[in-house]
């Protein structure tokens, strides 16, 4: 018996924590985050007690980057194969 080519459900099942709204409050709240890293390198590069602490700031920012990017990423992925078909 032959697998059927088309099959009568094709649409992907998309877990809640992985659906484009979620993705999206993702994407803002790490603009939030990377904004208060960035905010946090200034104040510490400010006072020199704090230069120290530059290191946790900027992880902030890198670490919220990178979520950032991957997050896009994935929608963009997302995206390009619901329109393709």
């Amino acid at each position: 018996m032959r697998i059927d080519q088309n099959p009568l459900f094709r649409k992907t099942i998309i877990s809640w924590y992985d659906s484009e709204a979620v993705c999206i409050g993702v994407i803002v709240f790490m603009i939030i985050v990377f904004f208060f890293g960035v905010v946090g390198i200034s104040v510490a590069r400010e006072n020199a007690q704090y230069h120290g602490y530059v290191w946790i700031a900027v992880l902030l920012v890198v670490m919220s980057g990178w979520v950032i990017f991957s997050t896009i990423i994935r929608l963009i992925k997302r995206h390009s194969r619901r329109y393709s078909k």
